[in-house]
Protein backbone atom coordinates (compact mmCIF):
# COMPACT_ATOMS: atom_id res chain seq x y z
CA UNK A 1 0.00 0.00 0.00
CA UNK A 2 1.42 3.23 -1.01
CA UNK A 3 0.53 6.57 0.33
CA UNK A 4 1.91 10.04 -0.85
CA UNK A 5 2.31 11.70 2.40
CA UNK A 6 2.17 9.05 4.74
CA UNK A 7 1.44 9.30 8.69
CA UNK A 8 4.94 9.45 10.42
CA UNK A 9 5.41 7.78 14.30
CA UNK A 10 8.00 6.96 16.53
CA UNK A 11 6.94 4.50 18.30
CA UNK A 12 9.12 4.75 22.37
CA UNK A 13 9.19 1.11 23.70
CA UNK A 14 11.66 -0.30 26.65
CA UNK A 15 11.00 -3.47 25.42
CA UNK A 16 10.51 -5.20 21.66
CA UNK A 17 10.15 -8.32 20.47
CA UNK A 18 11.87 -10.73 19.79
CA UNK A 19 14.82 -8.77 20.65
CA UNK A 20 13.89 -7.44 24.23
CA UNK A 21 10.81 -8.70 25.70
CA UNK A 22 9.36 -9.34 29.40
CA UNK A 23 5.84 -9.07 28.78
CA UNK A 24 3.36 -7.95 26.75
CA UNK A 25 4.94 -4.74 25.90
CA UNK A 26 7.27 -6.49 24.32
CA UNK A 27 4.59 -8.07 21.84
CA UNK A 28 2.59 -4.88 21.25
CA UNK A 29 5.76 -3.15 20.47
CA UNK A 30 7.02 -5.88 17.76
CA UNK A 31 3.89 -6.27 16.01
CA UNK A 32 2.09 -3.60 15.78
CA UNK A 33 5.00 -1.27 13.87
CA UNK A 34 4.74 -4.34 11.00
CA UNK A 35 1.09 -3.68 11.10
CA UNK A 36 1.12 0.07 10.67
CA UNK A 37 3.96 -0.30 7.93
CA UNK A 38 1.87 -2.55 5.89
CA UNK A 39 -0.93 -0.23 6.47
CA UNK A 40 0.97 2.83 5.05
CA UNK A 41 2.64 4.28 7.45
CA UNK A 42 6.51 5.80 7.90
CA UNK A 43 6.71 3.89 11.54
CA UNK A 44 9.88 3.37 13.54
CA UNK A 45 10.69 1.74 16.76
CA UNK A 46 13.41 3.27 18.77
CA UNK A 47 14.24 0.81 21.99
CA UNK A 48 17.35 1.18 24.65
CA UNK A 49 20.55 -1.47 23.68
CA UNK A 50 20.22 -3.60 26.37
CA UNK A 51 22.92 -6.01 27.42
CA UNK A 52 20.74 -9.01 26.61
CA UNK A 53 19.30 -7.91 22.89
CA UNK A 54 19.36 -10.65 20.54
CA UNK A 55 21.51 -8.81 18.07
CA UNK A 56 21.93 -11.92 15.88
CA UNK A 57 18.24 -11.36 15.31
CA UNK A 58 19.63 -8.04 13.24
CA UNK A 59 20.61 -7.53 10.07
CA UNK A 60 22.82 -4.56 8.48
CA UNK A 61 23.10 -3.09 12.42
CA UNK A 62 24.81 -0.06 11.82
CA UNK A 63 25.78 3.01 14.03
CA UNK A 64 24.40 6.22 13.05
CA UNK A 65 25.61 9.29 15.30
CA UNK A 66 26.41 9.77 19.09
CA UNK A 67 25.15 12.87 21.48
CA UNK A 68 24.89 14.20 25.28
CA UNK A 69 22.08 13.68 27.22
CA UNK A 70 21.60 16.64 29.99
CA UNK A 71 20.67 15.05 33.17
CA UNK A 72 21.01 17.63 36.02
CA UNK A 73 24.53 17.11 36.75
CA UNK A 74 25.11 14.23 34.23
CA UNK A 75 26.30 14.14 30.98
CA UNK A 76 25.49 10.82 29.32
CA UNK A 77 26.50 10.21 25.90
CA UNK A 78 23.76 8.29 23.47
CA UNK A 79 24.79 6.14 20.67
CA UNK A 80 22.49 5.70 18.10
CA UNK A 81 22.51 2.03 16.07
CA UNK A 82 20.13 1.71 13.40
CA UNK A 83 19.00 -1.55 11.09
CA UNK A 84 15.77 -2.73 9.63
CA UNK A 85 13.41 -4.70 11.21
CA UNK A 86 10.63 -7.35 10.23
CA UNK A 87 8.45 -5.90 7.31
CA UNK A 88 11.28 -3.29 6.67
CA UNK A 89 10.73 -0.98 9.64
CA UNK A 90 13.10 0.96 10.84
CA UNK A 91 14.43 0.26 13.94
CA UNK A 92 16.73 2.24 16.69
CA UNK A 93 18.73 1.78 19.82
CA UNK A 94 20.06 4.14 21.96
CA UNK A 95 23.14 2.52 23.85
CA UNK A 96 24.66 3.34 26.97
CA UNK A 97 26.28 1.07 28.65
CA UNK A 98 26.24 2.71 31.97
CA UNK A 99 22.77 2.90 32.38
CA UNK A 100 21.74 -0.34 29.88
CA UNK A 101 24.71 -2.96 29.92
CA UNK A 102 23.00 -4.87 32.92
CA UNK A 103 21.08 -8.11 33.53
CA UNK A 104 17.23 -7.72 33.10
CA UNK A 105 15.39 -4.72 32.04
CA UNK A 106 14.15 -3.14 35.23
CA UNK A 107 14.23 -3.48 39.11
CA UNK A 108 17.30 -0.78 39.83
CA UNK A 109 17.90 1.99 42.25
CA UNK A 110 18.04 4.31 39.62
CA UNK A 111 15.27 2.87 37.06
CA UNK A 112 14.14 6.62 37.70
CA UNK A 113 17.25 8.00 35.60
CA UNK A 114 17.95 5.22 33.36
CA UNK A 115 14.47 5.73 31.98
CA UNK A 116 14.59 9.63 31.95
CA UNK A 117 17.32 9.31 29.98
CA UNK A 118 16.08 6.89 27.14
CA UNK A 119 12.74 9.25 27.21
CA UNK A 120 15.15 12.32 27.01
CA UNK A 121 17.10 10.56 24.23
CA UNK A 122 14.25 9.21 22.59
CA UNK A 123 13.06 12.84 21.58
CA UNK A 124 16.13 14.53 21.23
CA UNK A 125 17.57 11.97 18.53
CA UNK A 126 14.95 12.51 15.82
CA UNK A 127 17.05 15.18 14.74
CA UNK A 128 20.30 12.97 13.87
CA UNK A 129 18.15 10.30 12.28
CA UNK A 130 16.47 13.22 10.14
CA UNK A 131 13.14 11.91 11.05
CA UNK A 132 10.03 14.54 12.02
CA UNK A 133 7.12 12.53 13.11
CA UNK A 134 3.94 13.59 13.20
CA UNK A 135 3.06 11.27 16.56
CA UNK A 136 5.67 9.84 19.25
CA UNK A 137 3.79 6.84 20.62
CA UNK A 138 5.14 6.50 24.40
CA UNK A 139 4.19 3.63 26.22
CA UNK A 140 3.90 2.81 30.02
CA UNK A 141 6.00 4.80 32.66
CA UNK A 142 9.09 3.97 31.27
CA UNK A 143 8.44 6.37 28.65
CA UNK A 144 5.87 8.83 30.27
CA UNK A 145 8.38 11.71 31.15
CA UNK A 146 9.12 11.45 27.55
CA UNK A 147 5.58 13.44 26.68
CA UNK A 148 6.91 16.13 29.61
CA UNK A 149 10.21 16.72 27.41
CA UNK A 150 8.28 17.00 24.17
CA UNK A 151 6.03 19.50 25.52
CA UNK A 152 7.43 21.38 27.96
CA UNK A 153 11.51 21.15 26.53
CA UNK A 154 11.24 20.78 23.29
CA UNK A 155 8.16 22.20 22.46
CA UNK A 156 9.33 25.87 21.40
CA UNK A 157 11.58 24.11 18.75
CA UNK A 158 10.32 24.39 15.31
CA UNK A 159 10.86 20.79 14.82
CA UNK A 160 8.64 19.81 17.27
CA UNK A 161 6.31 22.56 17.53
CA UNK A 162 3.16 20.17 15.39
CA UNK A 163 4.74 16.82 16.81
CA UNK A 164 2.18 15.23 19.28
CA UNK A 165 1.74 12.66 21.63
CA UNK A 166 0.12 9.52 22.80
CA UNK A 167 0.61 7.86 25.26
CA UNK A 168 -0.37 4.33 25.98
CA UNK A 169 -1.45 2.56 29.26
CA UNK A 170 -0.42 -1.46 29.37
CA UNK A 171 -1.04 -1.71 32.76
CA UNK A 172 -1.58 0.89 35.17
CA UNK A 173 -0.75 -1.09 38.60
CA UNK A 174 2.98 -0.12 37.53
CA UNK A 175 3.34 3.27 38.33
CA UNK A 176 6.73 4.55 38.13
CA UNK A 177 6.78 6.15 41.55
CA UNK A 178 9.81 7.65 43.02
CA UNK A 179 11.33 10.28 45.76
CA UNK A 180 11.54 13.89 44.77
CA UNK A 181 14.69 13.98 43.67
CA UNK A 182 13.77 12.11 40.63
CA UNK A 183 12.54 15.45 39.67
CA UNK A 184 16.57 16.89 40.01
CA UNK A 185 17.87 13.85 38.30
CA UNK A 186 15.42 13.94 35.70
CA UNK A 187 16.83 17.68 35.08
CA UNK A 188 13.33 19.03 35.87
CA UNK A 189 12.92 21.55 38.41
CA UNK A 190 10.87 21.83 41.54
CA UNK A 191 7.51 23.51 39.40
CA UNK A 192 6.46 19.81 38.42
CA UNK A 193 5.99 19.05 42.00
CA UNK A 194 2.57 19.52 42.65
CA UNK A 195 -0.25 17.51 41.80
CA UNK A 196 -1.54 19.17 38.58
CA UNK A 197 2.02 17.74 37.58
CA UNK A 198 3.79 14.93 38.51
CA UNK A 199 3.29 14.85 42.26
CA UNK A 200 1.65 11.64 43.54
CA UNK A 201 1.19 11.41 47.26
CA UNK A 202 4.31 12.83 48.27
CA UNK A 203 6.35 11.30 45.52
CA UNK A 204 6.71 11.85 41.82
CA UNK A 205 4.98 9.57 39.04
CA UNK A 206 6.53 8.62 35.71
CA UNK A 207 2.65 7.13 34.75
CA UNK A 208 1.36 10.77 35.80
CA UNK A 209 3.80 12.17 33.71
CA UNK A 210 2.86 10.64 30.67
CA UNK A 211 -0.99 10.80 31.61
CA UNK A 212 -0.83 14.91 32.33
CA UNK A 213 1.29 15.53 29.36
CA UNK A 214 0.33 13.24 26.34
CA UNK A 215 -2.17 14.95 23.90
CA UNK A 216 -4.21 11.79 24.10
CA UNK A 217 -4.08 8.66 26.00
CA UNK A 218 -4.77 5.09 24.85
CA UNK A 219 -4.99 1.62 26.40
CA UNK A 220 -5.33 -1.68 25.53
CA UNK A 221 -8.72 -2.20 25.41
CA UNK A 222 -12.21 -0.45 25.82
CA UNK A 223 -13.01 -2.36 28.84
CA UNK A 224 -10.23 -1.27 30.80
CA UNK A 225 -10.46 1.91 29.54
CA UNK A 226 -13.61 2.24 31.47
CA UNK A 227 -12.14 0.74 34.40
CA UNK A 228 -9.47 2.37 35.53
CA UNK A 229 -11.41 5.56 35.64
CA UNK A 230 -13.11 4.33 38.80
CA UNK A 231 -11.37 3.78 42.15
CA UNK A 232 -11.27 0.12 42.31
CA UNK A 233 -9.38 0.01 39.02
CA UNK A 234 -7.53 3.00 39.22
CA UNK A 235 -4.89 3.18 41.58
CA UNK A 236 -5.21 6.87 42.93
CA UNK A 237 -4.91 8.05 38.93
CA UNK A 238 -8.70 7.74 38.43
CA UNK A 239 -9.57 11.24 39.15
CA UNK A 240 -7.07 12.06 36.55
CA UNK A 241 -8.22 10.02 33.92
CA UNK A 242 -11.90 10.97 34.45
CA UNK A 243 -10.42 14.58 33.80
CA UNK A 244 -9.23 13.55 30.67
CA UNK A 245 -11.80 11.14 29.44
CA UNK A 246 -12.48 12.89 26.30
CA UNK A 247 -8.92 12.12 25.54
CA UNK A 248 -9.15 8.23 26.78
CA UNK A 249 -9.28 5.49 24.12
CA UNK A 250 -9.05 1.95 24.25
CA UNK A 251 -7.66 -0.45 21.20
CA UNK A 252 -7.62 -3.99 21.98
CA UNK A 253 -4.73 -5.52 21.32
CA UNK A 254 -3.96 -8.15 17.82
CA UNK A 255 -1.58 -11.03 17.75
CA UNK A 256 1.14 -12.03 15.01
CA UNK A 257 0.57 -14.40 12.33
CA UNK A 258 3.10 -16.70 13.49
CA UNK A 259 0.91 -17.93 16.44
CA UNK A 260 -1.04 -19.47 13.58
CA UNK A 261 -1.31 -23.71 14.20
CA UNK A 262 -1.45 -24.22 10.60
CA UNK A 263 1.80 -22.99 10.13
CA UNK A 264 3.71 -22.54 13.59
CA UNK A 265 6.73 -24.80 13.60
CA UNK A 266 6.62 -24.99 17.22
CA UNK A 267 4.26 -27.36 17.93
CA UNK A 268 3.92 -31.03 17.76
CA UNK A 269 1.59 -31.26 14.37
CA UNK A 270 0.14 -28.52 12.25
CA UNK A 271 -3.63 -28.16 12.11
CA UNK A 272 -6.79 -25.76 11.32
CA UNK A 273 -10.10 -25.50 11.72
CA UNK A 274 -10.88 -28.42 9.07
CA UNK A 275 -8.15 -30.62 11.35
CA UNK A 276 -9.30 -30.55 14.46
CA UNK A 277 -9.13 -33.95 14.91
CA UNK A 278 -4.90 -33.23 14.71
CA UNK A 279 -4.76 -31.12 17.66
CA UNK A 280 -5.20 -34.23 20.16
CA UNK A 281 -1.67 -35.41 18.65
CA UNK A 282 -0.44 -31.80 20.37
CA UNK A 283 -1.71 -33.01 23.62
CA UNK A 284 -0.63 -36.79 23.40
CA UNK A 285 2.86 -36.05 22.50
CA UNK A 286 2.70 -32.90 25.52
CA UNK A 287 1.37 -35.69 28.01
CA UNK A 288 4.49 -38.04 27.19
CA UNK A 289 6.98 -35.45 27.32
CA UNK A 290 5.74 -33.86 30.87
CA UNK A 291 4.94 -37.35 31.95
CA UNK A 292 1.82 -37.20 32.43
CA UNK A 293 -0.54 -40.34 31.41
CA UNK A 294 -0.96 -40.15 28.06
CA UNK A 295 -4.85 -40.03 27.03
CA UNK A 296 -7.58 -37.86 25.57
CA UNK A 297 -10.22 -38.75 27.73
CA UNK A 298 -9.35 -36.76 30.47
CA UNK A 299 -9.58 -32.79 29.29
CA UNK A 300 -6.32 -30.47 29.70
CA UNK A 301 -6.54 -27.02 31.36
CA UNK A 302 -3.92 -24.87 30.92
CA UNK A 303 -2.47 -21.73 33.17
CA UNK A 304 0.48 -19.72 31.32
CA UNK A 305 0.99 -16.82 33.02
CA UNK A 306 3.24 -14.77 35.58
CA UNK A 307 2.22 -16.66 38.97
CA UNK A 308 1.11 -13.30 40.67
CA UNK A 309 -2.05 -12.06 42.40
CA UNK A 310 -3.79 -10.33 39.67
CA UNK A 311 -3.76 -13.49 37.17
CA UNK A 312 -5.86 -14.82 40.16
CA UNK A 313 -3.75 -17.20 41.16
CA UNK A 314 -5.25 -16.91 44.82
CA UNK A 315 -8.46 -18.00 43.54
CA UNK A 316 -6.67 -20.98 42.11
CA UNK A 317 -4.89 -21.78 45.33
CA UNK A 318 -8.70 -21.94 47.16
CA UNK A 319 -9.99 -24.23 44.60
CA UNK A 320 -6.71 -26.82 44.11
CA UNK A 321 -8.12 -29.49 45.68
CA UNK A 322 -11.35 -29.57 44.27
CA UNK A 323 -9.54 -29.14 40.90
CA UNK A 324 -7.35 -31.89 41.64
CA UNK A 325 -10.63 -34.25 42.84
CA UNK A 326 -11.50 -33.60 39.38
CA UNK A 327 -11.28 -35.74 35.84
CA UNK A 328 -8.72 -33.49 34.31
CA UNK A 329 -5.08 -32.77 34.06
CA UNK A 330 -3.78 -29.27 35.03
CA UNK A 331 -0.48 -28.22 33.02
CA UNK A 332 1.16 -24.76 34.39
CA UNK A 333 3.94 -22.68 32.89
CA UNK A 334 5.45 -19.53 34.59
CA UNK A 335 7.46 -17.73 37.47
CA UNK A 336 6.20 -15.39 39.76
CA UNK A 337 5.83 -15.27 43.45
CA UNK A 338 7.49 -18.38 45.93
CA UNK A 339 4.19 -18.75 47.57
CA UNK A 340 2.43 -20.02 43.75
CA UNK A 341 5.74 -21.52 42.58
CA UNK A 342 5.90 -23.91 45.80
CA UNK A 343 2.27 -24.36 45.95
CA UNK A 344 2.10 -25.93 42.30
CA UNK A 345 5.27 -27.61 42.70
CA UNK A 346 3.68 -29.41 46.00
CA UNK A 347 0.50 -30.40 44.26
CA UNK A 348 2.78 -31.74 41.32
CA UNK A 349 4.32 -33.64 43.97
CA UNK A 350 0.86 -34.96 45.60
CA UNK A 351 -0.16 -35.21 42.47
CA UNK A 352 1.72 -36.38 39.79
CA UNK A 353 -0.66 -38.15 37.33
CA UNK A 354 -2.80 -35.11 37.48
CA UNK A 355 -0.77 -31.89 37.32
CA UNK A 356 2.68 -30.81 35.73
CA UNK A 357 4.29 -27.36 37.27
CA UNK A 358 6.84 -26.33 34.99
CA UNK A 359 8.34 -23.30 37.02
CA UNK A 360 10.16 -21.22 34.12
CA UNK A 361 9.07 -19.43 31.35
CA UNK A 362 10.28 -20.96 27.57
CA UNK A 363 7.96 -19.42 24.58
CA UNK A 364 8.46 -22.75 23.00
CA UNK A 365 6.87 -25.01 25.21
CA UNK A 366 4.09 -22.32 25.56
CA UNK A 367 2.93 -22.34 21.95
CA UNK A 368 3.12 -26.23 22.61
CA UNK A 369 0.96 -26.32 25.75
CA UNK A 370 -1.74 -23.31 23.57
CA UNK A 371 -1.65 -26.25 21.19
CA UNK A 372 -2.16 -29.07 23.62
CA UNK A 373 -4.55 -28.02 25.96
CA UNK A 374 -8.21 -28.06 25.88
CA UNK A 375 -8.65 -25.21 27.98
CA UNK A 376 -7.29 -22.15 28.95
CA UNK A 377 -7.60 -20.95 32.85
CA UNK A 378 -7.20 -16.92 33.44
CA UNK A 379 -9.15 -16.10 35.77
CA UNK A 380 -7.60 -12.35 36.85
CA UNK A 381 -8.70 -9.72 39.31
CA UNK A 382 -7.89 -7.06 36.39
CA UNK A 383 -6.48 -7.86 33.10
CA UNK A 384 -5.98 -4.92 30.96
CA UNK A 385 -5.89 -7.00 27.63
CA UNK A 386 -4.47 -10.16 28.12
CA UNK A 387 -2.63 -11.76 25.29
CA UNK A 388 -3.26 -15.35 26.49
CA UNK A 389 -6.75 -15.75 25.98
CA UNK A 390 -6.10 -14.46 22.53
CA UNK A 391 -3.23 -17.40 21.64
CA UNK A 392 -5.38 -19.89 23.11
CA UNK A 393 -8.30 -19.22 21.12
CA UNK A 394 -6.36 -18.83 17.91
CA UNK A 395 -5.55 -22.69 18.86
CA UNK A 396 -8.67 -24.11 19.46
CA UNK A 397 -8.11 -24.05 23.33
CA UNK A 398 -10.99 -22.69 25.29
CA UNK A 399 -10.83 -20.47 27.33
CA UNK A 400 -11.70 -19.48 31.13
CA UNK A 401 -11.86 -16.08 32.52
CA UNK A 402 -13.31 -13.39 34.32
CA UNK A 403 -15.08 -10.83 32.88
CA UNK A 404 -13.07 -8.22 33.53
CA UNK A 405 -10.93 -5.14 31.16
CA UNK A 406 -9.75 -7.32 27.83
CA UNK A 407 -11.10 -10.46 28.56
CA UNK A 408 -14.67 -9.09 29.00
CA UNK A 409 -13.95 -7.92 25.48
CA UNK A 410 -12.14 -10.67 24.00
CA UNK A 411 -14.27 -13.92 24.86
CA UNK A 412 -17.99 -14.25 25.16
CA UNK A 413 -19.86 -16.98 26.96
CA UNK A 414 -20.84 -19.88 25.16
CA UNK A 415 -24.50 -20.68 25.22
CA UNK A 416 -25.14 -24.54 23.78
CA UNK A 417 -28.03 -23.24 22.92
CA UNK A 418 -27.25 -20.41 20.43
CA UNK A 419 -23.90 -21.79 19.38
CA UNK A 420 -22.67 -18.59 19.81
CA UNK A 421 -19.25 -17.70 22.21
CA UNK A 422 -16.16 -18.44 22.50
CA UNK A 423 -15.25 -19.66 26.39
CA UNK A 424 -16.70 -19.72 29.52
CA UNK A 425 -16.84 -16.39 31.45
CA UNK A 426 -17.84 -15.59 35.71
CA UNK A 427 -18.28 -12.42 37.54
CA UNK A 428 -17.43 -12.27 40.91
CA UNK A 429 -14.00 -12.43 41.90
CA UNK A 430 -14.41 -15.32 44.10
CA UNK A 431 -13.08 -19.31 43.85
CA UNK A 432 -16.96 -20.49 43.52
CA UNK A 433 -17.21 -18.66 40.17
CA UNK A 434 -14.50 -19.63 38.92
CA UNK A 435 -15.19 -23.53 39.93
CA UNK A 436 -18.87 -22.72 38.07
CA UNK A 437 -17.06 -21.11 35.02
CA UNK A 438 -14.93 -24.77 34.85
CA UNK A 439 -17.32 -26.80 35.31
CA UNK A 440 -19.55 -25.03 32.46
CA UNK A 441 -16.60 -26.06 30.63
CA UNK A 442 -16.31 -29.62 32.10
CA UNK A 443 -20.00 -30.33 31.37
CA UNK A 444 -19.66 -28.75 27.05
CA UNK A 445 -16.39 -30.99 27.25
CA UNK A 446 -18.37 -34.25 27.16
CA UNK A 447 -20.64 -33.04 24.73
CA UNK A 448 -17.99 -33.13 20.93
CA UNK A 449 -20.80 -31.31 18.69
CA UNK A 450 -21.12 -28.67 21.09
CA UNK A 451 -17.33 -28.38 22.23
CA UNK A 452 -16.16 -28.83 18.01
CA UNK A 453 -18.08 -25.43 17.87
CA UNK A 454 -16.76 -23.72 20.56
CA UNK A 455 -13.29 -24.39 19.16
CA UNK A 456 -14.23 -23.20 15.90
CA UNK A 457 -15.47 -20.03 16.90
CA UNK A 458 -12.57 -19.18 18.60
CA UNK A 459 -10.21 -19.74 16.05
CA UNK A 460 -12.45 -17.89 13.68
CA UNK A 461 -12.25 -14.49 15.79
CA UNK A 462 -10.40 -12.23 14.45
CA UNK A 463 -7.59 -11.03 16.71
CA UNK A 464 -5.06 -9.66 13.75
CA UNK A 465 -3.21 -6.42 14.39
CA UNK A 466 -4.63 -4.60 10.85
CA UNK A 467 -8.05 -4.70 12.47
CA UNK A 468 -5.94 -2.66 15.80
CA UNK A 469 -3.91 -1.05 13.55
CA UNK A 470 -6.86 0.44 11.64
CA UNK A 471 -7.83 1.93 14.89
CA UNK A 472 -4.53 3.07 15.75
CA UNK A 473 -3.97 5.02 12.50
CA UNK A 474 -7.25 6.76 12.70
CA UNK A 475 -6.15 8.16 16.73
CA UNK A 476 -3.15 9.12 15.42
CA UNK A 477 -4.65 11.22 12.14
CA UNK A 478 -7.23 12.91 14.78
CA UNK A 479 -3.87 13.75 16.68
CA UNK A 480 -2.04 15.34 13.61
CA UNK A 481 -5.35 17.18 12.40
CA UNK A 482 -6.00 18.94 15.91
CA UNK A 483 -9.50 16.77 15.88
CA UNK A 484 -8.30 15.99 19.60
Amino acid sequence: MSITNPLKILIVATEVTPYAKSGGLGDVAGSLPKALKNCGTDVRVVFPRYKTVRENLMENLSYLDSFTVNLAWRRQSASIYHFLGDADVPMYMIQNDYYFRRDGFYGYYDDYERFAFFSKASVEFLAKADFQPDVIHFNDWQTGLGCVYLKDVYGGFIFFENVKSLFTIHNLQYQGVFGREALWAADLNDGYYNSGKLEFYSNISYMKAGLTYSDAISTVSETYAKEIQTSQYGYGMDGLLRERSDRLFGIVNGIDAVYTPATDPRIFQNYDINSLELKSHNKKKLQAMLNLPVSDDSPMIAIISRLVDQKGLDLVAVAMNELMGKDLQLVILGTGDGRYEHLFKDYAWRYPDKLSANIMFNEDLAQKIYASADMFLMPSLFEPCGLGQIFAMRNGTVPIVRKTGGLADTVKHFSEKSGQGTGFVFDDYVASGMMWAVNEALKTYRNPAAWRKIMINGMSSDFSWDKSAAKYIELYQALKDGDI
